[in-house]
């Protein structure tokens, strides 16, 4: 089975989309076929990826954006469309897209409304809460995926569930700041909660229903946590005034909120070797090389001269993806 990443912190601003975006081009330079699937309202990671025009064709009637593909469902017309996902860099021809769409919040609705009845059995309700599930799996096939990866909003609502549902493993941004702890505090007990009612589906289904419909377990493992927004400096170990305050605070809040919450029932992605644990990596804060970056449609360690960097940034921007190495090397392991 391809593996099913999502990317996810129920703060924003923590960089998650930015994070994603690298992760995937870099895997894809070592020979990865990856899929990338925007499921954030807020289509930044489309953004990253597709010029404005580009963004336009896939919210068409015509187009394949995410809410094209749940459309007929949340209209109650029929099942999800079979809408292939894109290719949109040349330089990349093993890195795919399912655009995302402001209209998915239109959906989250239908995901709210139609929850209770999918615990009960309902088999129309079960589709609705199985959609995205089956769109990716069906996606990854077509694109032939060693690995999706799925940007979420920062939230705990119904898109978010049926997502981290239909995810096997999990990724949390993390950002230095006390807001950025403060979305940890409910994240493990709220999986638990959503794990407990896609085992009622799974049952409610057994019992009632007449066909086959593949359902989410509902059981994402933790891969770990990610901190973002490090400087490169020679104080403690390169790290901002904002991790000196707030990173042992962190890894706390991580083992306590999320991995000592999700361990007992298995949720969590045991690390072999003494010295792996859930901190997967740090990614510094790569300052005015951002917008550069998202000017280009590119990673930063791709850009250049031609993307109007100068001077030291394009020394800097070349050696961002040795940045990326560590956490390359840890999801290896489970692609």
């Amino acid at each position: 089975m391809v593996p099913v990443i999502s990317v996810f912190n129920n703060k924003g601003g923590v960089g998650k989309t930015t994070y994603l975006f690298h992760v995937a081009h870099l895997l894809a330079k070592k020979g990865k076929r990856i899929l990338m699937v925007d499921l954030d309202s807020q289509c930044n990671l489309s953004s990253y990826c597709l010029k404005d025009e580009q963004l336009s064709e896939a919210w068409e009637e015509t187009g394949n954006s995410m809410y094209r593909v749940v459309e007929p469902i949340y209209r109650g017309l029929g099942d999800f469309r079979e809408l292939a996902p894109m290719q949109f860099n040349t330089q990349y021809p093993t890195l795919f897209l399912a655009p995302g769409d402001i209209a998915l919040s239109n959906f989250e609705d239908r995901l709210g409304d139609s929850w209770n009845a999918a615990r009960g059995g309902s088999e129309p309700d079960i589709r609705v809460q199985s959609a995205i599930h089956r769109y990716i799996r069906w996606a990854s096939k077509n694109v032939n995926a060693d690995a999706v990866f799925v940007d979420l909003g920062p939230n705990l609502g119904a898109l978010n569930r049926a997502v981290l549902g239909s995810s096997d493993y999990f990724i949390v941004p993390m950002s230095p700041d006390l807001f950025s702890i403060r979305g940890t505090e409910n994240l493990g007990n709220k999986m638990l909660n959503w794990n407990d009612g896609w085992v009622q589906c799974q049952e409610a289904w057994k019992a009632r229903g007449t066909v086959d419909i593949d359902i989410p377990k509902g059981a994402p493992k933790f891969l770990g946590y990610v901190k973002q927004q490090h400087n490169i400096r020679n104080n403690q170990k390169g790290m901002t005034l904002g991790w000196q305050i707030f990173g042992n605070r962190v890894d706390g809040a991580i083992r306590e909120n999320v991995v000592e919450k999700l361990q007992p029932r298995g949720q969590v992605f045991e690390w072999d070797g003494k010295d792996l644990n859930w901190h997967l990596g740090d990614i510094p804060n790569l300052h005015s090389l951002v917008p550069y970056s998202l000017e280009a449609k590119k990673p930063v360690f791709d850009c250049t001269g031609r993307d109007k960097l100068r001077g030291a940034h394009i020394t800097k921007a070349r050696k961002s993806a040795s940045h990326y190495k560590g956490i390359i090397e840890r999801l290896m392991h489970v692609i």
